[in-house]
């Protein structure tokens, strides 16, 4: 009997063997011969696996004398230890280096003439580079030069060859014979002095033919314009493709064309780079996949040999280009939540950082408004929850102007809001909209607690008459103003007053006797204002044809069921036990909290029930 023994050699092992590992043995019940495998496990292995794509981890630091630190990675633990120093500079204003975010990667690319670039693009599919928000053909700098100027350099471009004897017959044919040598015929000849010349004798300028001219632009635009041009750095550029170029055997077009054309070499007109994928990075051609192996071959058979080859690039993305997450993990410390969430209300983001976050609020908030400008000019952070009748929150600007009014979209309609007096829930849109589709164009519509009239404003365009009521003056004065906006004042009557003031009220009159809907959006206390239905109709009789609306109420709970927990406060508040609820979760709004919807149809005997209520008006 033999028995082979298979060992892994140490040095080929991706990870070193140490006590630590494990070993286990296994003997394979197998006929002759047998063989036993040597097998090593870890469960504590250090290495990690970088995604494919660019990472700040991946790539290197451009050698700059000013930054000041090292790189993220190395440096995490001393820039860790200095949030004192940090807290000290955003007080200051030094919220962030962005230079410390410039990375550089080495790639290899295929300099192909320009005319040429789609099409070797589409037969290069799946080995260029496929990084988000870079393209993998660029421009090579210097490269687009004036036709002029290449006569200058002693060569013609590739598209200016010798015409032919054919072509130059049917140039002369057509009256393009100059270039020949060749006098045009009599009858060429008056051909073009008809062209040349008007009726009057008088040459034809073209200049001379515009009837108007673009204005001219003043010094100050022009000044602007120069500023603007000599500002717009790398700051404005997400990325820069440069070509690595040996500068052996290259001849220097500096004094000649100005600039930024030091040691070019030989011309080779108008050149595109085509990116190669990553992992080819640093390879020669014979390394390289067959696909890219055959246009190297073709190109040596053809005239375009010398503007194909395969060039080393630097690719150096800039702080623009890094994703808002990506930037926090970077600067925040190791196993703290990156808050990767906000609230969008027009142009303010709204964050509900934790407590470990606000040691670093003004950095997250510099990255907030960083990575979405235009769109968010101002980064708030609630400092206290909702305690008031009035549901306005505690905000604290971060960053960004200090401006809190700002103009919402939802659902076609404009609304005007400050979010220091008034409440305002992006994350109820898609709610409120589910809600609009239950109503027709033969409802009435009674809103409660309505704010600024995001549900009220909008069933206005449906319905035939909405009742809208808020507690908050400044709210009722919004909801006013965005009636007149949004041109639906005339079917929406606002009123502001307590909340089951207004429901006695309301059905207490004749517009009561109408109500078809009636939606109670105030989930802290909506379930017990459900109190004020009791005995609405006390003083109507039975056979009026009173109608008894459904009724929308929304609310909180942290029971273990909240569905049910919902449905008995509903019953406590309206004193009956025989209630037909429909019953909906909308959102989760914190672990273990619910937000809850209950529509059902306000019942006969608790419209004209006699038990006293106990509310104040």
């Amino acid at each position: 009997m033999v028995s082979k023994l298979s060992l892994f050699r140490a040095n080929s092992l991706p990870f070193p063997v140490f006590s630590s590992y494990s070993a286990l043995f296994i003997h394979k019940p197998y006929p002759k011969p047998k063989t036993l495998i040597f097998c090593v496990f870890s469960n504590n292995l250090s290495s990690t696996t970088v995604p494919y794509g660019p990472s700040l981890l991946k790539g290197k630091k451009p050698l700059v004398d000013d930054l000041r630190l090292t790189s993220i990675g190395r440096d995490r633990d001393a820039h860790r230890g200095k949030i004192g120093d940090l807290e000290e500079s955003i007080e200051k204003g030094g919220l962030l280096n962005e230079d410390e975010f410039t990375r550089v990667f080495e790639i290899s690319a295929i300099r192909v003439p320009a005319k040429d670039c789609f099409a070797l693009e589409n037969r290069l599919r799946g080995h260029l580079l496929n990084w988000p928000r870079i393209r993998n053909i660029a421009r090579v700098p210097g490269d687009e030069i004036e036709e002029d100027v290449v006569k200058l350099l002693g060569r013609e471009t590739e598209d200016e060859e010798e015409d032919s004897i054919v072509d130059s017959v049917d140039r002369r044919i057509r009256g393009k014979a100059e270039g020949d040598g060749e006098r045009l015929s009599s009858v060429l000849h008056r051909d073009k002095l008809a062209r040349t010349f008007n009726s009057t004798g008088y040459l034809k300028f073209r200049n001379l033919a515009k009837i108007s001219r673009p204005k001219r632009k003043r010094k100050t635009e022009k000044a602007t314009e120069r500023k603007e041009k000599e500002n717009g750095s790398r700051r404005n550029e997400m990325a820069v493709v440069e070509v690595v170029e040996d500068g052996g055997g290259a001849e220097d077009f500096e004094g000649l064309l100005g600039e930024g054309y030091g040691s070019r070499g030989r011309w080779r007109g108008s050149t595109r780079l085509l990116l190669l994928d990553e992992k080819y990075s640093g390879e020669q051609v014979q390394d390289l996949p067959e696909a890219i192996k055959v246009l190297f071959a073709e190109a040596k058979m053809t005239d375009v040999s010398l503007s194909f080859e395969l060039v080393k690039c630097r690719v150096t993305l800039f702080y623009d280009y890094w994703p808002m997450i990506e930037i926090l993990e970077a600067v925040l410390p190791k196993g703290m939540i990156v808050p990767s969430a906000f609230e969008m209300v027009g142009h303010i983001a709204h964050l509900n950082l934790r407590d470990e976050h606000l040691p670093y609020k003004r950095l997250i908030a510099k990255v907030v408004l960083d990575k979405n400008q235009p769109k968010i000019q101002t980064v708030v952070n609630k400092i206290d929850p909702i305690h008031n009748d009035f549901r306005t929150m505690q905000l604290e600007v971060l960053a960004g102007n200090h401006s809190l009014v700002t103009l919402v979209v939802e659902n076609g309609l404009r609304f005007h809001v400050d979010l220091a007096r008034v409440y305002w829930n992006s994350k109820l849109g898609t709610e409120r909209q589910r809600l609009l589709l239950g109503f027709d164009q033969n409802d009435v519509v009674c809103d409660v607690f309505a704010g600024v009239g995001p549900i009220a404003l909008a069933a206005a365009r449906i319905v035939k008459r909405v009742y809208a009521n808020d507690l908050n003056p400044h709210a009722v004065e919004f909801m006013e103003q965005n009636s007149v906006v949004n041109k639906l004042e005339k079917r929406i009557e606002i009123f502001n007053m307590d909340g089951r003031r207004f429901i006695k009220a309301m059905f207490s009159s004749e517009k009561g006797r109408k109500v078809t809907q009636v939606v109670m959006n105030l989930p802290k206390d909506a379930a017990e204002s459900l109190d004020a239905f009791r005995g609405v109709y006390n003083d109507r009789q039975r056979d009026e044809g009173l109608s008894f609306p459904t009724i929308h109420v929304y609310g909180f709970s942290k029971a273990p069921d909240p569905e049910f927990d919902f449905h008995e406060r509903i019953r406590i508040a309206l004193s009956e036990v025989a209630v037909d609820v429909k019953m909906r979760k909308v959102r989760l709004v914190a672990p273990g909290k619910w937000m809850l919807c209950a529509s059902f149809i306000l019942p006969k005997s608790v419209a004209f029930s006699r038990k006293n209520l106990s509310y104040v008006d």
